[in-house]
């Protein structure tokens, strides 16, 4: 099935989940300007310290922060953080690869959690285990997908920054158009196929739902519960192999379904904007999304329902993709006030600020029993529904081979979409590709 879809609009805060972690790596050696973190130790001749954070936010995002940090100052008045400087979350890990390289980097950066892996291999990142576990930090009260994503072999290598999940968001006129009823926590990917085939109309160019067609992790993330939920793993236990290997091909069928249905909008630019136009344009009938694509729902005054992923088992499952605040060794002065501010800013009282005005969910429970969160979620239809989703979140792991993983992964899902091979094909493809990186020493 195909279709013009809609001029495509300002990208979101998150344009794209990752893309291209595995190149932006192979392009770390590249020279970068603009990477100065400022002179000898950071502290002033009035004994202020000066840290540098790149914080990766656009728009409103970013206000939030400029904000934040006016408030960590006035209560600080011994640090000053300089928010001047690095570049847009989708292009960091080139830009702290290349600053890396060169000796001169920032003291914090927004660090996608899927590169976590190979920016901690840097000496220069801090490790904060000790702070974390003994200090001020709220680390058991975090969601455990919040801890899974900064902690490298047993070591917490940055804190968390941004928290999400995955669940299906639908359009209630649609659904009605087609004489079917809503969908249920606990349903089947069998009934989403259906439910998908059922909402399509050719004629009226109507898509059943949508999925990334360009091979990113914004391709292959959507994927993952379905292998979970199988009793299948991103890496085996030994480590050497791809865990998916069975579980992926049966995954991989679901993906299949849906392109032979023709149910399925296959978006072909980075990003999934067109997809999420299509959408909004009231030509789509469900979408797996995450909550930072509510406003954007919301604005475009469609009438929603949100419900949980759907499952082979019928227990609750779901990834999330959190991403991090990474701390860089700049000397002891400017370590301890960078530590000193990440603290502050996930406390409760400000993680449900960013949480609320940014477009994050809670990092802990304490985050979510604050007022400002609970009167945000309870004017937000289907909140709530990520935020009880996040309890059964899996991460992916953080592990250095795995943007090679999903590159491999994404290739075989887009060869499945297009219908160039089968599922079981597709995935003995990816695990070739995928074992081979996994044995290369890291």
């Amino acid at each position: 099935m195909t279709a013009v879809p809609p001029a495509p609009g300002p990208p979101s805060r998150r344009t794209l989940l990752r893309a291209g972690g595995a190149g932006a790596l192979a392009a770390g050696g590249l020279g970068l300007s603009g990477c100065v973190t400022g002179a000898g130790d950071g502290v002033g001749p009035d004994g202020r310290v000066t840290i540098q954070m790149w914080h990766g936010q656009t728009d409103t995002a970013a206000k939030v922060i400029k904000s934040l940090v006016a408030e960590f100052e006035r209560g600080h008045p011994d640090i000053r953080v300089d928010i001047g400087g690095g570049v847009l979350a989708d292009a960091m890990l080139q830009k702290v690869t290349a600053a890396l390289a060169s000796g001169s980097y920032p003291d914090i950066a927004y660090v996608f959690g899927s590169d976590l892996a190979s920016v901690a291999r840097s000496p220069q990142v801090v490790d904060l285990t000790a702070h974390v576990r003994e200090g001020p930090v709220p680390w058991r009260n975090y969601w455990g997908p919040a801890r899974d994503a900064v902690t490298v072999n047993g070591r917490v290598r940055a804190v968390p920054a941004l928290l999400d999940c995955l669940a299906v968001v639908c359009n209630k006129k649609l659904f009605a158009e087609a004489g079917l009823d809503l969908p249920e926590a606990g349903w089947t990917w069998r009934e989403f196929t259906d439910t998908a085939r059922r909402l399509t109309d050719a004629g009226k160019g109507r898509f059943g739902t949508g999925w990334p067609g360009t091979g990113d992790e914004d391709t292959v993330w959507r994927l993952w519960p379905m292998v979970w939920d199988l009793g299948g793993d991103v890496i085996a236990e030994d480590g050497r192999s791809i865990g998916f290997a069975d579980t992926g091909a049966r995954a991989l069928e679901v993906v299949r379904d849906l392109a032979r249905d023709k149910s399925v909008y296959i978006d072909p630019k980075p990003g999934s904007e067109q997809m999420y136009q299509v959408f909004l344009a009231g030509r789509m009938g469900m979408v797996m999304t995450a909550p930072w694509q509510l406003p954007d729902i919301a604005q475009a005054r469609l009438d929603y329902h949100v419900v949980p992923l759907p499952s082979f088992s019928g227990r609750p499952m779901t990834i999330s993709g959190p991403d991090t605040w990474t701390l860089f060794d700049n000397g002891e002065a400017r370590a301890k006030a960078a530590r000193t501010f990440v603290t502050w800013l996930i406390q409760p009282a400000q993680d449900s600020r960013w949480d609320v005005e940014a477009g994050s969910l809670p990092l802990s429970r304490r985050s979510e029993d604050r007022p400002a969160w609970r009167e945000h979620a309870a004017r937000t239809p289907g909140l709530p529904v990520f935020t009880k989703a996040v309890a059964s979140a899996r991460v992916r792991p953080v592990h250095p081979a795995y943007p090679r993983v999903s590159r491999a992964l994404g290739q075989a899902i887009v060869s499945v979409l297009l219908g160039r091979t089968s599922p079981a094909d597709a995935v003995r493809s990816c695990a070739k590709e995928s074992n081979a990186a996994l044995l290369i020493p890291r």
